[in-house]
């Protein structure tokens, strides 16, 4: 499907719903789209028709996905997925708010100082991890770069990078933008590390100054100043760039790629020193100073743009200008030139006779050296000693030959020297030693400014510690120890004091709270007693509080019920129910009444018991049951009617009468 026909809610490849068109390439054209799959927004990359039935820039498409998929970090724009639809080949990446640098310098012109050197240090970031995962961007420029709207930087397009170093050329042509090629890139040799710090030294130059140190009408021209034009120092074009940042960019830019920095991490340590107010690198203070002599751009310009012609040289003719003026004769010179040779063959002859018969003469004294570069010492000193001659051993690092070997001598191979001289010879002592500082205590950014400035790698491990967080709490080796340029320096450095969740025990039983606050590594204080209307023995408050983030062996102060106070209960009994009830809730308690039949009218509605007793302690909110008289009338006694008169008898002790 031609990228023209690809329309705002179309789903393309049957996953991508595609929301606009953000911009068009030399070779693709870039859509925001919906992954209707993962719910989020990417940008979607078209190869153009008339590109996607050409290898060349397929293989280039496929090679920008596969490289850009492998790199995961917060400074490179992430790929999500590549794949083939309708016809031509695409790439899912991350989607991003914000603008090119390329747009912010066209639209606002150079950066500030300060926001120069971050946006910079972002990208040897990106490109640090780039290569150290064996990939070479080898087009970085400020069109590659997206600064985002909270001023981070990312870098994309990894459309022409490769793993390792590779040729640049394909089918004969440049590849990459002619502003920001590297010496290498533009003579087609194989294009490392260090053509993407030149690179980044050529945008580097831009934010600061608003325009490229090399311009022209075409891109060969341009190319060609790459090989052998001196670049301007920044602070020519703009004062207030100070010498520091001069001296960054002028190393990053040298012609010869061995005078640049090895690496993006050594750049970014510069910039590092300069921004924290302190002297870049003696090594970069010489670069830049040749860099400004002009070193490597003779040897620089003798190589051939691929794709170029090679230049004319123009010399001088060594043969004579024909004397046309025939009017004059002269008198033949070959009679004295011959005899002139004559003479000069004698002399030639006799000199030789008697350098031959000095030198035989003097032949015993004289041995020729041998050549001992390379062997081991023990070798070489045996072998200039078989020679007649003695030896003088010089030890002086070399981190490319081997510790004991020799790299060089003096005299050379060959020449001849009396019996008994001394011979020279230099003996690697291995990589140059660097002594290692003592970074204990110090901030993690004023350590690896240390550590760099020492010519030493570091590695850093956070660990939890009482000191501040971002300090260096240990280090290993230790200050003072004596190690080869470059090797690593490990450091721990400080999270500050380890916290963990405090748990929750409130109304937990006492045993079982102390049990969760120890299991947690915390420490059980002595617990506080109250009343309270919970249960006896349970927790009702703890200090700190449960959920909150405490640091291990924190006392967690327990609040424990010891349950209600006790209070004395009101004695009501001879009263009437309803003052009774009344005098029993004003002091808490509840109330339950029992009813008791009674015969006594005025015990109706008194309180005749209650429970408890008055007088007696009881929990409050407790209950009082009150026994309550009910007036029950008596029955009627029962009587008797009779007919006839009853006479009463009263017993006596009398007897009756027989």
């Amino acid at each position: 499907m031609p990228n023209s026909d690809i329309q705002p809610e179309q789903v393309f490849d049957g996953r991508y719903l595609i929301v606009r068109k953000l911009g068009t390439g030399g070779m693709a054209t870039v859509y925001l789209a919906e992954d209707q799959e993962l719910g989020r927004r990417v940008a979607i990359k078209t190869l153009d028709e008339r590109h996607a039935q050409d290898e060349q820039f397929v293989e280039r498409f496929r090679r920008e996905a596969k490289s850009a998929a492998v790199l995961s970090h917060p400074n490179i724009v992430a790929v999500y997925d590549r794949g083939q639809s309708d016809g031509t080949y695409y790439i899912a990446m991350e989607y991003l708010e914000g603008k090119t640098l390329k747009e912010l310098l066209v639209s606002r012109g150079a950066t500030p100082v300060r926001v120069a050197v971050d946006y910079a240090r972002q990208i040897l970031a990106a490109l640090e991890f780039a290569h150290r995962n064996g990939i070479v961007h080898r087009d970085i420029k400020p069109h590659n770069v997206i600064v985002g709207p909270d001023g981070r930087v990312k870098v994309m397009d990894f459309g022409i990078a490769r793993s390792g170093s590779s040729q640049v050329t394909e089918a004969g042509s440049i590849i990459g933008t002619a502003q920001y090629l590297s010496p290498e890139q533009a003579r087609g040799a194989p294009a490392g590390p260090s053509a993407d710090i030149y690179s980044t030294g050529i945008v580097l130059y831009e934010m600061l100054t608003g325009s490229v140190p090399f311009a022209g009408d075409t891109p060969l021209e341009v190319a060609m100043q790459h090989l052998s034009a001196v670049p301007e120092a920044p602070s020519e074009q703009r004062q207030e760039i100070p010498h520091e940042l001069d001296a960054i960019v002028l190393r990053a830019l040298a012609k010869d790629s061995e005078q640049r920095y090895k690496s993006a991490r050594d750049m970014d340590a510069d910039l590092a020193r300069f921004a924290a107010g302190l002297s870049v690198s003696p090594a970069t203070e010489e670069a830049a100073t040749s860099v400004l002599a002009g070193a490597g751009a003779a040897t620089a310009a003798t190589g051939v743009i691929p794709g170029s012609e090679a230049p004319t040289t123009y010399r001088r003719s060594t043969d004579r200008y024909y004397d046309y003026d025939r009017a004059v004769r002269r008198r033949p010179i070959w009679p004295w030139l011959l005899a002139a040779l004559l003479l000069v063959a004698a002399a030639f002859a006799s000199y030789y006779v008697y350098d031959r018969i000095a030198d035989q003469i003097a032949g015993a004294d004289l041995v020729s050296v041998p050549f001992v570069e390379g062997n081991l010492q023990s070798l070489a000193v045996k072998e200039i000693r078989e020679a007649g001659l003695t030896s003088q051993v010089r030890r002086r690092p070399n981190e490319n030959v081997g510790v004991g070997r020799v790299f060089d001598q003096e005299p050379a191979e060959g020449e001849r020297v009396e019996k008994g001289s001394t011979v020279i010879i230099v003996v690697s002592s291995g990589r140059a030693k660097t002594t290692v500082p003592d970074v204990k205590d110090m901030t993690r950014d004023e350590a690896v400014v240390a550590l760099t400035g020492a010519n030493l790698d570091f590695s850093v491990t956070e660990v939890y510690s009482e000191q501040e967080p971002g300090t260096v709490t240990a280090q290993s080796p230790g200050a003072g120890t004596r190690l080869a340029v470059g090797e690593t320096v490990f450091i721990n450095v400080s999270r500050g004091i380890r916290q963990e969740a405090v748990p929750s025990v409130v109304d937990e039983t006492l045993d079982a709270a102390i049990a969760a606050i120890e299991d947690a590594g915390f420490t059980a204080g002595s617990p506080v007693f109250e009343n309270s209307d919970r249960p006896e023995n349970t927790v009702i408050a703890q200090d700190p509080a449960g959920g909150s983030l405490q640091r291990p062996g924190t006392t967690i102060v327990l609040t424990v019920s010891k349950g209600p106070a006790q209070v004395l209960v009101p004695d009501v009994e001879g009263l009437d129910v309803q003052t009774a009830r009344e005098t029993l809730r004003a002091e808490g308690f509840k109330v339950s009444v029992v009813k008791a039949d009674t015969d006594l009218f005025e015990e109706d509605g008194i309180v005749l018991a209650q429970t408890p007793t008055g007088g007696t302690e009881a929990d409050p909110k407790s209950r009082v049951t009150l026994t309550v008289g009910r007036f029950v009338e008596p029955p009627p006694e029962e009587t008797f009617p009779t007919d006839t008169e009853t006479t009463e008898t009263t017993p006596t002790d009398d007897f009756p009468p027989p």
